[in-house]
């Protein structure tokens, strides 16, 4: 049984192409089931995020041609449309892929941690339909371990790398504790939805969401047991808000200093942090000037995205040794299968060996041949029946000049390790 990883991903094919292959929710069971069912796949499971459509198979021999296959009919795409931005991967590089996928070293942000509970959610679909089995089983719990020890032993996920991030993460400097603090999110876009989630789970008090579409504004204020509220009503709310981080698509900013100073002595000059990521911006430059604000712009966190990524990059390169010790450690535990199996049929062909040269002992037993002599037979026999093929390998070792195979038996029956091995 061979391990195989066929998939497209952000790197490799637009969003166009993902969209066409993407398995949703409501048709993965199916999926799960149609793909084990075909020859050659014995187990498989199906991952696939906005960035990337996976299959992990464990496949008899190399069946490569018929997940391809698979993928391409089940999608109803031909497979010359698709074939191009497909990847796939045998064996080691299997395991090295999927441990870099669970720690974050294929993402889009590197490091980014969300990625590892999809593909623990994509395992558990897979397993509950009971379209895994052993051999995956075995991968995907050794890649949850390896990516706990790279999250555990590297700075991976501990930079900011992306505008939200970065801005949340310098809140967090300022306000240590944002359980007691309130945030006002001007704006309802990608950027303020991500700061959203950063903030929540770092604990934030209180989310308010302040957009021009009030209904948009609930939507994501409802996911983090906010409120909304219109742009025009910033000026009543401003002063609750201990943090503010504006992003809309407004060409003149939304928010000036006099509305800023008027805040201000509301909460009696107890400090303010600002953060204007939209271009153009959001709050009016002359708002730095005053004092109790700590207003950063987008060219401001740049500074700390690079450093961030920068760090996650040197970490990434300790996450590689991590991955490719434990993709080492799970190919020896997969290569130790095939001597199991090579170990069950020496020893069923010994036993059978053995049960043979018995019966014809306890034959001559009761023929009344003498318990001596039939012990000597059955010895004697037995002795020589299983030692004929090894000793007829290490005699052909021998004269076709096969060095190593005389040196591994001499090491493997534990013989004289002085005995010199000579082929001339």
């Amino acid at each position: 049984m061979k391990l195989l990883v066929l998939g497209l991903n952000h790197k490799t094919a637009p969003v166009d192409v993902r969209e066409r292959l993407a398995f949703g929710p409501d048709i993965i069971v199916g999926a799960l089931r149609d793909l084990t069912n075909c020859d050659g796949i014995a187990e498989g499971v199906v991952l696939s995020t906005c960035n990337r459509t996976e299959i992990y198979c464990a496949v008899q021999d190399c069946s490569e041609e018929a997940a391809r296959h698979w993928l391409s009919r089940f999608h109803g795409v031909e497979q010359e449309r698709v074939g191009p931005f497909l990847y796939a991967h045998l064996g080691r590089d299997a395991v090295t892929h999927l441990l870099r996928v669970c720690s974050g070293l294929d993402s889009m942000v590197l490091g980014e941690p969300q990625i590892l509970g999809q593909v623990k959610t994509a395992y558990q679909t897979a397993t509950d339909c009971t379209a895994t089995g052993k051999l995956l089983g075995r991968l995907f719990q050794h890649a949850f371990s390896v990516a706990k020890t790279v999250r555990t032993e590297t700075a991976i996920g501990s930079s900011p790398v992306s505008v939200a991030f970065a801005a949340v993460n310098l809140a967090r400097q300022i306000f240590s504790d944002l359980t007691q603090q309130t945030a006002l999110l001007i704006g309802a876009g990608e950027t303020i939805e991500l700061a959203a989630r950063h903030l929540h789970r770092a604990g934030i008090g209180r989310i308010i969401v302040a957009n021009r579409t009030v209904e948009r504004a609930h939507e994501l204020a409802a996911q983090f047991d906010g409120y909304a509220i219109a742009l025009a009503e910033i000026g009543n709310h401003l002063a609750e808000a201990d943090i503010v981080i504006a992003s809309t698509a407004s060409p003149l900013p939304v928010l000036g200093k006099g509305t800023v100073e008027r805040a201000l002595k509301k909460r009696k000059h107890r400090p303010m942090f600002m953060v204007d990521i939209a271009v153009p911006r959001d709050i009016e430059p002359e708002v730095r000037e005053l004092s109790d604000v700590y207003l950063y712009t987008i060219d401001d966190l740049q500074g700390v995205i690079d450093e961030g990524l920068r760090s996650r990059q040197a970490a990434a390169a300790q996450a590689e040794d991590i991955i490719a010790f434990h993709a080492d450690e799970f190919m020896a535990w997969l290569r130790s299968l095939d001597a199991a199996g090579l170990i069950q049929d020496y020893r069923q062909r010994a036993e059978e060996l053995r049960d043979d040269v018995l019966a014809r002992a306890q034959r001559q037993l009761d023929a009344g041949k003498p318990p001596t002599e039939v012990l000597n037979y059955l010895a004697h026999t037995l002795t020589n029946k299983l030692l004929h093929a090894p000793s007829s390998r290490l005699r052909q070792a021998a004269r076709e000049g096969e060095a190593e195979i005389l040196v591994a038996a001499n090491e493997l029956f534990q013989l004289d390790p002085n005995r010199a091995i000579s082929t001339q």
